[in-house]
């Protein structure tokens, strides 16, 4: 029999999705992809060559369980010349993406029974990381015209006896939305540890992001190279967690992944000190993008009150074009051939909207936003797509 933890496990739905596309385009059909978070840039020559270099070099063994000395000091730099906030090496430990971070961090942190305030909207797998280990999210509703920001207030009425930390994301996925400075410091006052999932720092185009460690040391950060590198199959994160956490982590990462790949390591070292300028390339390209996705969508009637300027995502409200969003997206790949993630992926507060991700060429957003505006026009003659979500 399966067991019971992996039977309850929810499906990610943008994989459903990007698989339904991926079998249309071996039966020929041209696919638009707006749905995946994924960099559509190679990664930095700079990243490449180093990890080229370290190949040549044999450096294919084994590292020490908590990664390279030399890559943990070049991320406690980083955050002190990006933040102002003193991280030591020694409060660093590498891991293979930032998946298993979040895993080893919940591992070590809940007992059954344990609580998680999570916000909703969320991404989609922070539920099953927590559950997986017997702890219970605890979900907190934050709302478009908030810009999908927490209110303090709402989380402080469901802090209990069992609350162990409270999950942040900014930006966020799947509204590309910020924390501002004082929500964020009125959030690091409660009581619990914050989890905060910086994995789209460096990624902002109006305004400034704040790392949770500007507000308080009793946080966990997650971070890593996936996104602002365009990294994603290199698969290498981070986690900066208190001191006392370090030595349960890493016997957890000792046991369960040995140590994070060697020759990325070093590639994540080149990426640290030399990529900035292809980062700052990169940026201004999504920007480009998310200003004429904002504008096109807009013009389409979907309501978007608060604009994201973060990741590079739209988290769109389509709840006049149909009330059910995994419906919907999945009519439009199969009548427009255009691939979306349905807003019910991202939690029950999610529903009626729909996930545009922005990480493709700017042909390929107008091609896919054509075919949008073609399928829209029709939709009065059509029946409103409405199926039960999973």
């Amino acid at each position: 029999m399966v067991s019971k933890r992996t039977a309850e496990m929810t499906s990610f739905i943008v994989m459903d999705v990007l698989e339904k596309a991926h079998e249309m385009e071996r039966q020929g059909i041209s696919v638009v992809h707006l749905e995946v978070g994924e960099p559509d840039f190679d990664c930095p020559a700079c990243i490449k060559d180093a990890a080229c270099q370290a190949l040549e070099d044999g450096f294919t063994h084994y590292t020490h369980s908590l990664g390279l000395p030399e890559l943990r000091e070049a991320i406690g730099q980083y955050y002190r010349d990006t933040y102002g906030v003193d991280v030591h090496p020694d409060q660093v430990i590498i891991s293979s993406g930032s998946s298993p971070a979040i895993f080893a961090l919940f591992a070590a942190l809940l007992d059954p029974g344990d609580e998680v305030i999570v916000s909703d909207p969320h991404y989609a797998c922070y539920p099953n990381f927590i559950r997986f280990v017997d702890g219970v999210p605890v979900f907190v509703p934050v709302y478009e015209e908030d810009g999908f920001q927490y209110r303090p207030e709402a989380i402080a009425e469901r802090i209990t006896a069992r609350t162990r930390a409270i999950f942040i994301n900014s930006p966020s996925n799947p509204t590309g939305n910020l924390l501002s400075a004082d929500r964020m410091r009125r959030i690091a006052a409660f009581a619990p540890h914050i989890v905060s999932d910086e994995i789209y720092h460096g990624l902002v185009y109006e305004g400034k992001e704040h790392s949770i460690l500007e507000f308080t040391d009793r946080a966990f950060v997650l971070n890593g190279f996936s996104k602002l590198f365009a990294m994603t199959g290199l698969r290498l994160g981070y986690l900066i967690a208190p001191r006392e956490f370090i030595r349960p982590i890493q016997k957890i990462q000792q046991n369960f992944f040995i140590c994070a790949n060697s020759m990325v390591q070093k590639a994540a070292i080149a990426a640290l000190r030399h990529a900035e300028r292809d980062v700052a390339r990169m940026r201004a390209i999504y920007d480009e993008r998310r200003r004429y996705m904002l504008r096109r969508l807009k013009a389409m009637g979907f309501g978007i009150t608060v604009e994201p300027t973060g990741a590079f995502y739209v988290f769109a409200n389509a709840r006049h074009f149909s009330p059910d969003s995994y419906a919907l997206a999945f009519d439009i790949l199969a009548r427009a051939h255009v691939g979306v993630t349905p807003g019910i992926d991202f939690g029950k507060n999610g529903e009626g909207y729909l996930r545009f991700s922005y990480a493709n060429s700017i042909e390929n957003i107008q091609e896919g936003l054509d075919r949008l505006a073609h399928y829209l026009e029709e939709a009065p003659r059509r029946p409103v797509p409405i199926r039960k979500s999973p």
